[in-house]
């Protein structure tokens, strides 16, 4: 099995975890970018509105040049540079032996442009596609039950689903296949992973070999070639002018390079932020708020005298229809109704039935319990 790996067997050869956890880092990045654009979509929404509406596209386009430069450079994505991973073109002879009598890193199993834009597509365009898809599966209503939403979120999901035409076809077969479809591909992953635990395959994930790449550890050789590009000294011109177009051309690389710092950190940070302003969160609990004790919640509005009479030993019952609450929904008077009760009243009086206050369809507030 691969862990044991170290011990008589490929010590360049990844555990099963180390790429578990590459993965789950590069799983984290889409969410947290996301999570920063809404935070400063609130502040300036003229400018980020729309780019948080397209995140998915925003940050394909972003990782395209990230995963690039890594792969060009360092022979291995971002998330498995981190991790100390790089990928090699797959001998079809093993050299192990003559790598070690030479020395260095042999020429072949440098990247090249087919490999890079293979690798590309796979780790780009086939995250998008799966998040599109999972996207538009739940716009159908997957996994939705239909009895909790309102009257008019079913009925629209309903019409689309009922369409008797080309596309209401496509997209109820859509519907059906999509889970089926989805758990199929996680379980064709998770039997690859157990035969590369195995010492079944030598890829952990099938398209690899599609790719005609493994996944390796870095050696000394590895560091040394790297440590040596970064002290290779090429004649440069001398003067101000040419140190600036010297930063200016290396600005791009040096802000790609330092991504493998700061995209972690800032994970670990906005994680941190949010375990820090959870309602549930232990440092909320002892820490003294500068602005004095929480504000205590307005008092109820008391009945009409000719609105309706309100049962106070019935908790949880319409007022109106004296029935268990369905699809509970506020007034802004603060008291709850059933959804179609309180929808009907308003559009018929244009009040609170109880306190007479006027009230508009759109000000109804539904409550989740």
């Amino acid at each position: 099995m691969e862990f044991f790996n170290d011990v008589g067997g490929d010590p360049l050869k990844p555990s099963l975890f180390e790429l578990v956890a590459q993965e789950q880092l590069r799983d984290l990045l889409q969410p947290a970018l996301k999570y920063v654009l809404a935070v400063f979509a609130q502040r300036y929404p003229r400018y980020l509105i729309r780019i948080v509406n397209r995140h998915e596209e925003f940050y394909a386009f972003i990782m395209l040049f990230v995963e690039r430069h890594y792969l060009r450079k360092h022979n291995a994505s971002f998330s498995e540079n981190f991790y100390g991973l790089k990928r090699r073109r797959k001998p079809w002879i093993a050299t192990e032996r003559a790598t070690a009598a030479v020395g260095g890193i042999p020429a072949g199993e440098k990247l090249r442009s087919r490999e890079i834009w293979r690798s590309l597509f796979l780790l780009i365009a086939v995250p998008y596609l799966r998040a599109k898809g999972q996207d538009y599966y739940e716009s159908l209503g997957g996994g939705i039950d239909y009895d909790n939403l309102e009257d008019g979120g079913s009925e629209r999901h309903i019409r689309e689903l009922t369409d008797e035409s080309i596309g209401g076809v496509l997209r109820r077969k859509f519907k059906t296949i999509y889970p089926w479809f989805n758990t199929g591909f996680e379980a064709w992953l998770l039997a690859h992973n157990v035969a590369y635990l195995f010492d079944r395959t030598p890829f952990y994930r099938p398209w690899l070999a599609w790719i005609g790449v493994d996944l390796r550890r870095l050696n000394m050789d590895d560091f040394l070639a790297h440590k040596a590009n970064q002290n290779a000294i090429s004649p440069t011109k001398s003067g101000f002018l040419a140190v600036v177009r010297r930063l200016l051309l290396r600005s791009p690389q040096l802000l790609l390079d330092s991504l493998r710092l700061l995209l972690p950190t800032a994970i670990f940070f906005i994680k941190f932020l949010e375990w820090w302003y959870s309602p549930g969160s232990p440092a909320r609990s002892l820490s003294i708020s500068p602005l004095g004790p929480a504000i205590p919640p307005p008092q109820i509005l008391p009945p009409h005298p000719a609105g309706i009479t309100i049962d106070s030993t019935k908790y949880g019952h319409c007022p109106l229809c004296k029935d268990p609450i369905h699809n509970a929904t506020a007034l802004p008077s603060g008291y709850v109704f059933c959804y179609r009760c309180a929808h009907d009243h308003v559009e018929q009086h244009g009040n609170c039935p109880i306190t007479l206050l006027p009230a508009k369809a759109w000000q109804l507030r539904k409550v989740l319990v």
